[in-house]
């Protein structure tokens, strides 16, 4: 076999798992051409290549009914891994069992359990008003008159798309067609949702909206969700559970709570004062961040948060006195740029 060729060893998932993921890798050969005549004459007698990993030795388990964020800059391995999920692609090593089938196989029975979403492609035909491509995708898993009425009606209901589904596609606004796109892409009811960036470009009303669908199918259907996104609004709305991917390495598998107890050992404490105190006295009570006039923002270690208040309240004269968490994006930004594996939180 040669180093090309995917190697993957097929096993069986756990009973409590509907999506399995085992050492996954997928690796790309990418030719190598040296500068010059000769690099181009050498390069096109006989190439050589060299491996780029997109995604290295994966593995986490995902429980039915589970909505789960999947994170990591760009070209980290999200999508990537999404396709080897779907069956668009081979995986180079490793083991996926999703809703007990191995994906690349594309089973009709798999393909009626899933489905993949991404916000920047769309299913729906441009010119044509988005109930004829729901009539299309109909016939396409063999939905039945009768159950396509009582789903199209049931789903845009609960996507408030009344009387948008006649009118072409092309006539929606931006939040209307993603929207549309979902009802498409969940006409089957499939259990397992591959979420990649569905609210891509969305205006917060229209991100709300797509949030609050999700939330309402998951609860009513017990979809299993996978979710990417950039927008964090997204994933501290509905996913209790995040899986943080870096460089093609899965960095962090837990929840959103201990991923802030792990990562930022650490708290803002706000200040507001009665007269301005200059920066080399208010330094002896903390890591000052930002002063604005009499505001200041200091970082404290949360070790040391419940001495350092008391400090603050005996020696300084202060109007208010605020403590708050480092925001969730921040905390994932450091995760980040540590870019180390850590062990899931219990």
């Amino acid at each position: 076999m040669s180093p090309e060729s995917p190697v993957y060893r097929d096993n069986s998932a756990s009973d409590y798992s509907i999506i399995s993921v085992q050492n996954l890798s997928k690796l790309y050969p990418v030719a190598v051409k040296e500068p010059g005549i000769v690099g181009t004459l050498t390069h096109f007698f006989r190439r050589t290549y060299r491996q780029i990993k997109a995604v290295e030795d994966v593995s986490f388990e995902i429980a039915p009914g589970e909505v789960v964020g999947f994170l990591g800059p760009n070209g980290a391995g999200k999508t990537t891994t999404l396709k080897m999920l779907t069956g668009l692609i081979h995986p180079s090593i490793g083991q996926v069992r999703v809703a007990g089938h191995v994906p690349f196989r594309r089973q009709e029975a798999f393909l009626q359990k899933i489905t993949l979403v991404m916000g920047q492609k769309q299913q729906l035909l441009w010119d044509l008003p988005a109930l004829d491509s729901l009539k299309i995708n109909a016939a396409v898993y063999n939905i039945s008159d009768k159950e396509f009425r009582h789903r199209v009606g049931e789903l845009t209901e609960m996507l408030s798309l009344e009387g948008k589904l006649t009118q072409p596609v092309r006539k929606l606004s931006l939040g209307e067609r993603m929207k549309a796109e979902l009802l498409a892409a969940l006409l089957h009811r499939p259990q397992v949702l591959f979420l990649d960036e569905p609210t891509l470009g969305l205006d917060v009303n229209a991100q709300v909206g797509v949030r609050d669908f999700l939330r309402d199918y998951n609860q009513r259907y017990q979809a299993t969700v996978l979710l990417t996104s950039h927008y964090m609004a997204d994933i501290t709305a509905l996913c209790q559970r995040v899986l943080l991917i870096h460089q093609g390495h899965l960095i962090y598998d837990g929840s959103l709570d201990g991923l802030q107890e792990r990562f930022a050992p650490y708290r803002e404490v706000h200040l507001e004062l009665t007269n301005e105190l200059p920066k080399e006295k208010l330094m002896l009570y903390g890591d000052v961040r930002q002063i604005e006039g009499r505001s200041v923002c200091f970082m404290v270690p949360q070790e040391a948060l419940t001495r350092t208040v008391a400090k603050i309240l005996a020696d300084l004269e202060i109007v208010d006195l605020t403590v708050t968490e480092p925001s969730v994006e921040e905390v994932i930004g450091q995760v980040f740029q540590a870019g180390v594996v850590v062990a899931p939180s219990q």
